[in-house]
């Protein structure tokens, strides 16, 4: 959420600046009225409240005087009910004010390009070349499926669409994979690693801005306030919600493999096979707790900590820094990681890593204690590091070879058990 005071005192220019995020500034119509209306209360309110205390004062004078103190009861009593009516008032302002603001996005960094959609982003780099075959590139869940490492058509049988079963050396591959991202980020990059709850209730929802706007994207439990999580950015982020951090313990560095699920609204008919777009998938996160001063190296660090693991697997890709309007509701500033997919012959998106300034910490009461004792918001920043199912496709797609066995990247081998390459005779173990 946006600072109250810097919002109200810079409405115009934050909604300008909003609606090139995709935000409705009607959404927020009536805003400043009922700001208005909330301070005029609670000056009217401090004033009853004043004058009920001048007449308690007066009724106990009387009564230490043997006098009648009728007329200065009845008094604190109207002043009583007035105040219980302002008050109610006013808590149905400060529910109006919250909703509204609690809808409006992040204002985005200096550094961001204005524009609409994803034709807006801009590419700031790019590494690696992709594959020559000498032969037609195959889709990962073609050769997957041949291979017998990937079944599709199991998992939706037992699941429905979007689900699926890896088998053998399928599912193997899954976890070297997700073992050489951890254990890169916990003995080379130096984050502490997690295992965090997949259910979050509503309150860690909406530290991370996920509630209320985007209830319709998660999988939530009937008749309870719980949620599966659409990734461990929720439960590490909110790890520490409601706390406050001494400013030399910052930056804090956390890293957690988890199943992630997602309903994938609005995305009817868009990546229908394979392992581009599931309900269920595995990712491994990245979150830092960071001194306001130094956000925006830790985020050029962690982007480079996605990008390394793209390197040592020598998987080409580009990294893009997003628009106003592609970017994520609490973004302050994000950058995509996308892989090369031969058979698509495009890039695809593997990592989002993003610096929420002080938005999520806002919305979870994540603070920091100044050297001067003074409380203020750190920032937080989030990034995948990597979706490892996308990973997964990757390395099928760029490994491959004609007679469709995969070659294993050289830095998987060991997590492999050594083995070199996936073909029909050992797929399956």
């Amino acid at each position: 959420m946006l600072d109250r005071v810097y919002l109200r005192n810079n409405f115009d220019e934050v909604m300008d600046i909003a609606e090139t995020r995709g935000y409705d500034r009607q959404e927020a119509a009536g805003y400043l009225n009922l700001e208005e209306e909330r301070r005029r209360l609670i000056q009217e309110t401090e004033k009853k409240k004043h004058e009920r205390n001048e007449a308690s004062e007066a009724i106990g004078e009387k009564k230490r005087n043997g006098e009648n103190a009728d007329e200065e009861i009845e008094k604190t009593r109207r002043l009583g009910d007035d105040i219980d009516q302002i008050d109610q008032k006013l808590n149905e302002i400060k529910k109006e004010l919250f909703d509204i603001e609690a809808g409006i996005p992040n204002m985005p960094h200096q550094d961001v390009p204005v524009g609409a959609d994803e034709e807006d982003n801009e590419e700031v780099r790019r590494w690696g070349e992709s594959p020559a075959f000498d032969f037609e590139p195959r889709a990962h869940y073609d050769l997957g499926e041949e291979l017998g490492i990937l079944d599709f058509e199991r998992g939706g049988k037992v699941a429905g669409s979007r689900f699926l079963y890896y088998i053998g050396l399928g599912a193997r591959l899954e976890r070297a994979l997700f073992n050489f991202m951890l254990d890169l980020h916990v003995d080379e990059h130096g984050y502490t690693e997690m295992m965090t709850p997949v259910l979050v209730n509503d309150d860690a929802m909406f530290g991370t801005g996920q509630f209320p706007k985007f209830k319709e994207d998660v999988f939530q439990i009937r008749e309870k306030p719980l949620s599966l999580i659409p990734t461990s950015e929720v439960p590490i982020t909110n790890y520490r919600s409601g706390e406050i951090l001494e400013e030399d313990d910052l930056p804090q560095y956390y890293t957690a493999l988890s199943p992630c699920f997602r309903s994938e609204a609005g995305s009817a008919g868009r990546d229908t096979r394979g392992l581009i777009r599931l309900h269920q998938f595995n990712k491994v996160e990245m979150v830092k707790y960071s001194h306001p001063d130094h956000s925006y190296d830790e985020l050029e660090k962690m982007t480079d900590n996605g990008e390394e693991i793209l390197r040592l697997l020598d998987l080409p890709y580009r990294t893009i820094v997003l628009c106003t309007g592609d970017m994520g509701f609490g973004a302050a500033k994000t950058y995509d990681i996308e892989v090369w997919i031969p058979a698509q012959d495009t890039y695809r998106e593997i990592s989002s890593c993003s610096n929420t300034e002080a938005f999520q910490a806002r919305r979870a009461q994540i603070r920091y204690r100044k050297a001067d004792g003074k409380l203020d918001y750190l920032h937080t920043l989030n990034g995948s590091g990597l979706a490892v199912g996308r990973t997964v496709a990757a390395v099928i797609e760029n490994y491959q070879q004609a007679d469709g066995s995969i070659k294993i990247p050289e830095v998987l081998v060991p997590y492999m058990g050594g083995i070199t390459e996936i073909t029909k005779e050992n797929a399956l173990g």
